[in-house]
């Protein structure tokens, strides 16, 4: 059935002439996926410059946790701007220092914290790198594989989601070990439980004969893996990781800056399962769609470091953390609770979705933080990447936006502020671009 929202043959002429100026003038470096130009959007939907209108699941991968222009952050931004655009990290403002205590209150370890301020996710994670290095004086790192850290060389030294995003950049930062993600669905190791394998492969194998867990100065890992496929790791794996950490004197990060800020129902995924960190990186939803990030660390950290030893010029911008506070207090005045609530209830409509579709191998999420990994069958459980592929390209013909992860999930990621009715009309597009796809329509 065409949506009636969709009024364009996709792309519609303005978007055909944009594309064409665009290819002439910008880095073809860029990851996309379908010709969307988008014009403006409004709460969960977005229209294109020919006047299509869509419902976003992508949210600028996880960045408008409020919705497209929430009236309340835009008031903030217009309000900072009135009064002045940037002072740089040399000097104080009221706006930063209350962004600051706002996330000491939150608790996010449970004791005391400082914060750190940055413009983007990769940033954070450097930032929360180079902590861990000053303060531990370790050389060594352990990452996850799958993760996705960020683009930038240190980050990107952990990145290890598709091996497209190393190509070419060897050798990165020196010092990283990775190891397996756990994960029940597709498990690498021997043992039921993922989780406990993976903590027994760093124990009795790991540190026993490659990496001294002396010299190591961290774990970076998501409580929830995002760009790796939407894993979310068994009950008592991150309680078990704190606990290797401890044992060994290693600082345990976590890299929240597409699961945190309400995006699975909790302000922190790692609240999930009651474990706090050393340090966090946030980003991406923390600021409603302006760039923003935060390094957060306990107390008993962060002021080990001496002045000099870290900053940068945007670091703390005005309107940024404006947008950073009013986020905050939409996220933890409903929205975090919606993100709960239509979160189960779009989780029920996947399993639903799943009992009609043997090609749906495994719906998991939490919030509205949800993956649906694609298969060839549920027998075999082979990983059907063209099928993916051609559903997230189906469903933006068919007024649906949504991006991909790991070897063949479909992930869905809407602003915090959805209906049940947006999520239910979310898998009606999703039903009918599966059946099109398995259909040969591209």
């Amino acid at each position: 059935m065409k949506n009636p929202h969709i009024k364009t043959e996709l792309p519609g002429p303005k978007a055909r002439e944009m594309l064409a100026r665009d290819a002439a003038v910008v880095s073809p470096s860029y990851p996309r996926d379908y010709p969307f130009v988008m014009s403006h959007g409004r709460g969960a939907e977005i229209w294109d410059v020919d006047g299509n209108r869509f419902l976003d699941f992508a949210a600028g991968i996880a960045v408008c946790s409020t919705g497209h222009s929430h009236p309340k952050v835009v008031a903030a931004i217009k309000d900072a701007a009135d009064r002045f655009l940037h002072i740089s990290s040399d000097y104080w403002h009221e706006g930063q220092i209350r962004l600051g205590e706002r996330m000491n209150e939150l608790a996010p370890m449970k004791e005391p914290v400082m914060s750190f301020f940055a413009q983007s996710g990769t940033e954070a994670v450097e930032g929360a790198l180079k902590l861990a290095r000053y303060v531990t004086g370790r050389p060594r790192f352990i990452g996850f594989l799958g993760g996705f850290h960020g683009r930038t060389m240190g980050s990107l030294s952990f990145t290890s989601s598709k091996y497209t995003q190393q190509k070419g950049f060897f050798p990165t930062m020196p010092g990283v070990t990775h190891v397996p993600y756990p994960n029940n669905y597709r498990p690498l190791l021997a043992g039921e439980d993922q989780g406990q394998a993976v903590l027994r492969y760093l124990e009795e194998v790991l540190f026993t004969s490659n990496v001294p867990p002396s010299e190591v100065a961290a774990i970076l890992i998501e409580p929830i893996q995002g760009e790796g496929g939407y894993l979310v790791p068994p009950d008592g794996f991150l309680a078990g990781l704190r606990a290797l950490c401890d044992r060994h004197g290693i600082l345990l990060i976590f890299d929240e800056v597409q699961s945190g800020i309400g995006r699975t129902g909790k302000m922190f995924a790692s609240q999930h399962w009651d474990v706090a960190p050393d340090i966090m990186s946030l980003a991406k939803g923390l600021g409603s769609g302006l760039p923003i990030g935060m390094v957060v660390a306990k107390k008993s950290i962060m002021s080990k470091w001496t002045r000099g030893a870290h900053g940068n010029t945007y670091g703390g911008n005005p309107i940024c953390c404006a947008a950073a506070l009013a986020t905050l207090e939409l996220v933890s005045g409903g929205l975090c609770e919606n993100a709960a609530r239509v979160g189960a209830h779009f989780l029920r409509r996947l399993h639903e979705l799943a009992s009609r579709h043997d090609v749906i191998g495994q719906v998991r999420g939490k919030g509205l933080m949800v993956g649906m990994e694609l298969v060839v069958d549920r027998a075999s459980r082979k990983p059907a990447r063209e099928l993916c592929d051609a559903l997230v390209t189906r469903a933006y013909h068919n007024g649906l936006i949504l991006l991909s992860c790991g070897q063949s999930t479909v992930r869905f990621m809407p602003p915090l502020m959805i209906s049940e009715a947006d999520a239910d009309e979310a898998v009606g597009i999703v039903e009918q671009s599966l059946r099109e796809a398995q259909a040969g329509k591209h």
